[in-house]
This record gives C-alpha cells, structure tokens and sequence, in this order.
C-alpha cells in the first residue's frame, strides 16, 4: 500500500474533528468539564492513501517511542486485513476467493468473520446490507456515464442477481464455498472491523488510549475522550457550522449518506449535490434518496458502522425497529427534507455552540442577500515525502487589513509562521483588536482534492463589513515542498460577479462566486 503522512508530537488537548473549529468559549467549557485532561500526553498522527481515505490518529501513551510504536501497530494491522479484506485489490485473499465457483476454500479467520458478519446484518436488515449491491452500483455507473438511467429490465436483472445466495459457510473447518458470479463490494462495516482490530493492536502495543478517525468513522477506546463534530449534510462548505457535536468515551462512531457522492449523468449540469444516491438498495437496485445523512453511535464499531448504511437505507420505521433490538446504539438520522429523527437516548446537546449573527440592513452594509463562494483545489503531488500543506484563506479590506479569516488548516502551531503572509497579518490584527481567532477559526490540515468555502460578509467578531472593495487571500506552505499564495480583489457592492485564479504548485485552480444566496 502506497501511504504517505507526517506527524507532530503532543497535543495539549484533544481537537475537535470535522470541518468547524469551537468557539474560544467553547474550548474553554471543554478543557474546563476535564476532557482530554488524562494522565500521559495526546501524540497525533496522520496518514494519507489508508483504506482509500484519510487517517487520522490520537494516542495516549507515556512518551514519544511507545506512542510510534502504537503507530506502527495501527498501520501494520490495517495493511494486514487489507491485504485479506479488500474487495478492489485483485491480489487480496477476498478478491482471489471470488473467483472461484463450487468449491469449498479453507479462508483466514478475519474473512470468515466478514463473511459471516454480512450473513447477519442481511437477515437483521431484511436485506437492506449485501455487498452483492456492487452489481446495481456497477450498473448505474455505466448508465450513468451514458447520459441515462438504467432501464426497467436492467433493473429488474441486476435485482434478481442479487436476491440469489452468494456463498455459504462451513463454520467446522472455516471455509467458504462461492455460488455466484455476481460481484461483491465488502464496504459498509468491513472499513469499521478494520479499524476497531487497529484499534486493538495499538492498545497491545502500550498505548492507554487511541482514536482513529477513517474517512470520518471515528472509534475511541480506552483512556481518551473525543469530541467529534457532525456535519451537515445540507452544507456544502468546508467553514459551514457542523450539525451539532457529541463527546464519546469507548465508542465508536459512524456516518454514512447520499449528499455527497453519487452519480451524475454524463452531460448533466452540475449541481452542489448528485443527481443520484451512491447508496443503492440492493432490495430494489434503486438509488436510496429519502435520508441524507444517518450517525450511529455505538460500542462496537461493526455496528455502529453495519447500522449507519442500514439507515441511509431502510424507511425510517424500519431502522426505529431495528434500533430497538439494540440496547445502547445511538442514531441520528436527516431526511431529506431536512427533518432530524433522533433516538430518545441521542446525547444531548453539550452546548459548544457557535455564534450565529443577523446580517445588518444598514446603509452601506454588506448586502445581506449575497455571499461569497470559494472552491479551491489542493493538487495531488507525485511525492514520496509527500505532506499536507498549511492552508490559510483570508479577506483584507482596502487598507490590506484583515477583516476575516475563512479557513486556517493546520497541524502544528509552531510551523504557523510558514503561512507568512497570514501570520503577519494576523500578527497586526491581534495587536489591533486584541484577540487570538487562530484556535475559533482553525482546523486538520486537508488532503489533496476540492473545498469549498463561504463568506457571509462578517468580520472575525461576526459584524456585517461595508460593501466596497475586499481581497480574497489563499496561501499555502507544505514541509518539504513549496509555497504559494494567490490574491484577487473583488468589489461587493451587490452586484454577482465571478473570478477564477490560475494553479499553482501548492494550489490549484481557485474560483470566486459572489452571488445571491
């Protein structure tokens, strides 16, 4: 497995996860409740290209040689199960058993488990989790791709490919028999079962607490607490406030949802989210399209993980009933008119709120029907020392003042200063105002992909600026690698106008839309 990372040494407290950063008087009300304040120090890590996605890692662990070595231990345990587990590598244990027919084969222990997990959460699902679902995902890609929906018959065929049985077990010598040619996806829970045996090998290894947050699946254990912020899944921008926030404690947490990957048809315009679902119900080989997001909580991670997909598929009454069946599972679920659908025992609300401001109707003023869109590109860059970079995105005003800043990515604080241009600035911002906004504002360094962001028209304290004249500022510094910054200024004055500023080496192409709400 091609992996790349970097590392930094303690954290004096635990970060929130997510896009959204806490308020300063958040933070403090966290620090001051004794989260994140066990013994040992937080050692943070983070890996790129593990599992398909991003990995994140807090270790609790009494100096700085056992903390790498719990982190070798994750990353170890995760290359090992993926070698047995994944379904998209042809030289897996997984990938090779599926080729084979009417035949008992001795297989490991973690895919038996695997296998025989899905036989269950198919029957407690009432078929809703099947990885044979790969079928009418494969199907409604390749339609897609033509400019079209798949036809009934298409439909009608996949569907009963799936309904057949698969394989069968014999539990005695541990082996498994294939009985179909219908391709198998092990996602849903199998990224989840990784990640709670990566978990485990940590804790063997010395550490006294461990999180790993995978793609967003979040798993605590032992002497650590997280909190973990929630997404909206009906914003689309990276500085958007989350949903809400919970703090776990030897939990696991998982989210799945349709408001963000799915399939365009080819030639379609556009749109902030996909025409169709990535989650189809293998019942009906149908684009699963009534819940946008739906976070399990749980103690183990396969279920929190099994019962998060379940959810963004079965109606709602059905995934009441199964949750019912499980003591201490935890879900909240959006449809997709925006309702929320809560279980009775959903932590409640910890308080850690941001703050939220009327846009002002003075003459003037930042005309309150409009806002700025930002997305900006972070090119994937062909190198083995490969890092993220530190992203800053600010506005001045017309005397290069910094009146907002939109996104702070980083890790470290100590290499803040490589942000240059930022940090000076923010330098003679603090000096002016007062006050520190680095911690309100910042959050994990990104990977390498697209972003997007908004501007409401508000300063650092949350007042409507002028109209007039703004600089939109992006910089970016990465260890090892180069550094940019790109500068573009825009009048607000209530009128819609678009920009687009060229890639560079550390940033791609970057677009600007000021328009209507």
């Amino acid at each position: 497995m091609h992996r790349s990372g970097f590392r930094y040494r303690k954290l004096a407290a635990l970060l929130p996860l997510g896009t959204v950063a806490l308020s300063a008087s958040a933070q403090a009300a966290f620090q001051h409740a004794g989260l994140g304040q066990e013994k040992d120090s937080t050692w943070h890590f983070q890996h790129e290209n593990v599992l398909g996605t991003s990995l994140d890692i807090n270790l609790r662990a009494a100096n700085a040689a056992e903390a790498h070595r719990a982190e070798e231990a994750i990353l170890a345990a995760i290359d090992h199960d993926n070698a047995v587990l994944s379904t998209w590598r042809a030289d897996s244990e997984a990938s090779r058993w599926a080729t084979t027919k009417l035949a008992w084969v001795p297989v490991s222990a973690e895919l038996f488990e695997v296998l025989a997990a899905y036989d269950q959460w198919r029957d407690k699902t009432h078929g809703a989790l099947d990885p044979s679902v790969e079928a009418a995902t494969r199907l409604w890609k390749t339609a897609s791709a033509e400019g079209r929906v798949p036809t009934q018959q298409e439909i009608a065929v996949a569907v009963e490919a799936m309904q057949q049985p698969h394989w069968k077990l014999d539990a005695t010598h541990r082996r498994a028999m294939r009985l179909s040619d219908v391709p198998l996806a092990f996602a849903s829970f199998t990224k989840s079962y990784i990640s709670s045996r990566a978990a485990d090998a940590a804790l063997k290894a010395g550490a006294t607490g461990v999180m790993l947050n995978v793609g967003g699946d979040v798993i605590v254990r032992g002497d650590l607490t997280q909190m973990v912020s929630l997404a909206d899944p009906q914003a689309h921008a990276e500085n958007d406030a989350a949903m809400g926030h919970v703090v776990v404690r030897d939990r696991a947490v998982a989210t799945s949802g349709s408001y963000r990957r799915g399939f365009e048809l080819a030639g379609a315009v556009k749109t902030a989210s996909p025409q169709y679902s990535h989650l189809i119900d293998p019942r009906t080989a149908q684009p699963a399209s009534h819940v946008l997001s739906s976070t399990v909580i749980a103690k183990d991670a396969v279920t929190a993980g099994a019962l998060a997909t379940a959810f963004s598929v079965l109606p709602v009454e059905q995934s009441r009933e199964l949750a019912a069946t499980m003591p201490g599972v935890q879900y909240l679920v959006v449809l997709a008119n925006g309702e929320q659908v809560r279980s009775a025992n959903w932590p409640q609300s910890s308080g850690f709120k941001l703050a939220s401001y009327v846009p002002s109707a003075a003459d003037g003023a930042w005309n309150p029907a409009f806002e700025l869109h930002i997305d900006l590109q972070l090119p994937r860059i062909e190198d083995a020392r490969y890092r993220r970079p530190y992203v800053a995105v600010w506005v001045e005003d017309s005397d290069h003042f910094p009146v907002r800043t939109l996104a702070l990515w980083f890790q470290n604080p100590r290499w803040l200063p490589e942000l240059k241009q930022w940090y000076r600035d923010d330098q003679l911002r603090t000096l002016t105002e007062g006050t520190d906004i680095s911690r309100t504002v910042s959050s994990a360094t990104r990977p390498p992909g697209s972003y997007a962001l908004k501007w409401d028209g508000k300063d650092n304290a949350g007042k409507p600026v002028k109209a007039g004249k703004y600089t939109i500022c992006i910089e970016a510094s990465r260890e090892h690698g180069g550094y940019d910054i790109q500068r573009h200024e825009l009048d607000v004055n209530g009128s819609a106008q678009q920009a687009s500023l060229p890639s560079a080496k550390e940033l791609g192409t970057t677009t600007l839309d000021y328009r209507k709400r």
